[in-house]
């Protein structure tokens, strides 16, 4: 892999990573809550030599509707800038692939939060990696149900705790510097966003 700037900005966490021959050569990562936008342009500066790297690859969600835009607007000017290519991922899979790392058995659902009561959830496979089902929101109770007794990883696990029967649950945010675990085939979506659900406002009739 050529050395790739990595941009997670999805969900409550800002991280930034420099990635070069499946390894890290820098990262940062704090829990910013709504402050991508203030913190993201600073973290990519503080990596060695201002964060330039030879392609740009950034989470396009799901997530936070304000998070993913401000991750892709970066990823799509610096890429602009350095006449380099930009790619996504989900966010969905890096977090799936953190797990599978820290030895989180397979098969495992990602529990993501989701606005307005809801959590996205998505399962994976760990060889190869690879989604089971397709990206869903869905109210804790429903998730609850299609977990069908699989561990749940993410930040949205604190929503099915308020459901009888409640499975094995990770709490856990993306983090950019993960990026080396996923494989080629889900490190090639367009730099476009997947919001996961509808937006909130409507366009009047």
């Amino acid at each position: 892999m050529p050395r790739t700037l990595v941009i997670d900005t999805a969900t409550a966490a800002c991280s930034v990573a420099l990635i070069e021959d499946g390894a890290v050569v820098a990262s940062r990562h704090e829990v910013v809550g709504r402050g991508h936008a203030e913190r993201l342009v600073p973290m990519i500066a503080e990596l060695p030599g201002g964060g330039r790297a030879d392609a740009i690859l950034v989470d396009v969600g799901p997530g936070s509707f304000t998070g993913i835009r401000v991750g892709i607007a970066a990823a799509r000017g610096l890429g602009l800038g350095w006449s380099v290519p930009v790619h996504g991922y989900l966010s969905t899979a890096i977090v799936a692939a953190a797990a599978f790392a820290r030895g989180i058995g397979e098969p495992l659902a990602v529990v993501l939060e989701g606005g307005h009561g809801e959590v996205f959830m998505q399962g994976y496979r760990a060889s190869p990696l690879t989604p089971e089902d397709t990206l869903v929101s869905l109210r804790p109770d429903a998730a609850m149900a299609a977990l069908n007794g699989r561990p749940a990883v993410g930040n949205g696990v604190r929503w099915l705790a308020t459901v009888d029967g409640c499975a094995q649950t990770h709490d856990a945010l993306p983090n950019a510097a993960d990026a080396y675990l996923l494989p080629a085939e889900l490190t090639s979506l367009p730099p476009s966003p997947i919001y996961g659900r509808a937006p909130d406002a409507k366009v009047p009739a």
